[in-house]
């Protein structure tokens, strides 16, 4: 079936993840242990961070995770109660880091743009948080050519669960089948899968393609490459 709208992913498919958020997490880390080493440590080793790269491990819970859940493990490793104003102050410190850390992949602004022009609807699924979403969308340019933009804070569920393509789909009006998902991580394949939408992976995240493969109708090395493939399909 013709493709007929596109959802993206944030980060790892429209921002560099590791250029962006890697940098950022030291920052923030050290923000929210308040001077203290020991607890900085905690969070270090909780995060799956390197801190030697000040990258995250591929088996860090902020790649693909959202802030509800890694609230609570900061939060423990902080000795707080308030699992989410724990999150809530880690949403509003990595907003912070985007206004002088952001880092597209490609060119996200010519991408949409295009690909606006030639009548696919498009939006943005996150498990970042909403307004982190309607913010980086606004810094890249994109937000005009953006019908849909969702955080896991939007009501609609967060990836792996099919909500936040479902909604799309509502409000596009276009079915599943005709909706790609397109994103680097194995939350965003699994959602598509969910949906009844097309899985388009891309290797400009974390996730390697053998971990990728298996679970996408289509790979491709990032966003730049998503006009050839939609010219063959």
């Amino acid at each position: 079936m013709p493709l007929k709208a596109i959802l993206f992913d944030k980060d790892g498919t429209l921002i560099d993840f590791d250029r962006t958020w890697g940098a950022a997490g030291y920052h923030v880390m050290r923000t929210m242990a308040r001077g203290d080493e020991a607890a900085f440590e905690r969070l270090v080793e909780v995060t799956h961070y390197d801190f030697e790269r000040r990258t995250f491990r591929p088996t860090s819970h902020m790649i693909a995770g959202a802030s509800g859940d890694f609230g609570v493990i900061w939060a423990q490793a902080l000795g707080r109660h308030d699992h989410a104003a724990v999150a809530t102050e880690i949403d509003t410190l990595f907003m912070k880091a985007a206004e002088s850390e952001l880092v597209p992949i490609g060119n996200p602004l010519s991408l949409l743009k295009s690909l606006s022009e030639q009548g696919y609807a498009l939006g943005i699924a996150t498990n970042d948080a909403e307004a982190a979403a309607f913010q980086q969308a606004d810094m890249l340019g994109i937000t005009p050519h953006l019908d849909f933009i969702v955080g896991h804070d939007s009501g609609h569920g967060r990836k792996p669960e099919p909500g936040m393509i479902d909604a799309f789909s509502r409000k596009t009006g276009h079915h599943p089948a005709h909706i790609a998902l397109v994103g680097d991580s194995l939350f965003d394949l699994h959602a598509a899968r969910a949906a009844g939408a097309v899985a388009i992976a891309v290797l400009s995240g974390p996730a390697t393609r053998d971990a990728l493969a298996p679970h996408a109708d289509h790979v491709i090395e990032s966003i730049s490459d998503l006009p050839h493939l939609l010219q063959h399909l």
